[in-house]
């Protein structure tokens, strides 16, 4: 097993994509939105750097 350190959006990611096929049927396609735009907001760069 390995630790490894994660920043709060981060971790918050990880827990929504776990809960994904607990909240299906009902809630899992908000879920799924919701774990979406967490990862775009983890994976954009700031203006400047591109």
């Amino acid at each position: 097993m390995t630790k490894v350190l994660l920043n709060e959006a981060e971790l918050e990611l990880i827990e929504a994509i776990k809960n994904l096929r607990q909240a299906y049927p009902n809630g899992y396609e908000n879920l799924l939105w919701y774990a979406q735009q967490l990862f775009d907001e983890l994976v954009e760069m700031p203006p400047g750097d591109e």
